[in-house]
């Protein structure tokens, strides 16, 4: 028999995911300005079988994490996902949301576990060739061995390449992974949930703003809105007085 959700438990639960988020604010305010000029960010997503139920739904966030990037001189976006037994693939650089959902929507999810270092090991090598503005990783889970995965963060970290993690769900082992990971590279991690789904199209707009212009093109992409994009602006300003 499902549980019943009272209105206290609900309560604790908005409490702990709006506290969860500013501290993701906070994080991304104190990272490092990004260069200005076309940005580029690796949006990595986990296609294993458990993420089945909200693969449509990223695909439909996805669509629009280009729209406020074109004044900007636009956005390059390389999709990574991971699935099965060891199948981990990258696209080339898509400069258009339509080419990006194009790819997404052909991915179906399987069966596997977390291959989140080959994700670090191919940020590593993007980074070598070219400044990436950003990592986006989202996922619900980590199963590998957290020391060699921990180093592969640090390396690129120490590259300037700032992953940004987005868990969904309370996976224990997730949670202690992403916010090492976070921290090795200077980035920020934040739950989410079916339920918070515009939150996550948020969030996901800052940061594709934030790798395509850095601070200054936040805040101008924060004026005149109210929620997590304002409050990331003035978290900046706070810190810079």
């Amino acid at each position: 028999m499902a549980k019943s959700v009272t209105p206290q438990h609900r309560a604790l639960s908005e409490s702990r995911t709006a506290s969860e988020v500013d501290a993701f604010l906070q994080s991304m305010a104190q990272t490092p300005a990004a260069a200005a000029g076309r940005g580029r960010l690796i949006f990595a997503m986990d296609a294993t079988a458990s993420r089945e139920p909200t693969w449509d739904i990223a695909c439909d966030i996805q669509a629009e994490m280009f729209a406020e990037t074109d004044a900007l001189g636009g956005l390059d976006v390389q999709l990574v996902f991971y699935r099965g037994i060891g199948e981990c693939r990258a696209t080339g650089w898509l400069s258009s949301s339509a080419d990006l959902v194009g790819r997404m929507v052909k991915v179906r999810c399987l069966g596997g576990r977390t291959q989140i270092g080959r994700v670090f090991k191919h940020a590593i090598n993007e980074s070598g060739s070219h400044a990436i503005g950003a990592l986006v990783i989202v996922g619900d889970a980590f199963e590998e061995a957290i020391d060699p995965v921990c180093d592969l963060a640090g390396r690129l970290g120490l590259m300037g390449t700032r992953a940004f993690l987005f868990q969904e769900g309370d996976n224990p082992d997730a949670t202690m992974a992403f916010r090492q990971f976070a921290r090795l590279t200077g980035g920020a991690c934040c739950r989410f949930d079916a339920g918070s789904a515009k939150q996550l199209r948020e969030l996901l707009a800052a940061v594709a703003v934030y790798a395509a212009g850095g601070r200054p093109a936040l805040e101008n992409y924060s004026a005149g809105r109210d929620g997590p994009v304002l409050q990331i602006t003035r978290q900046i300003d706070d810190r810079g007085r």
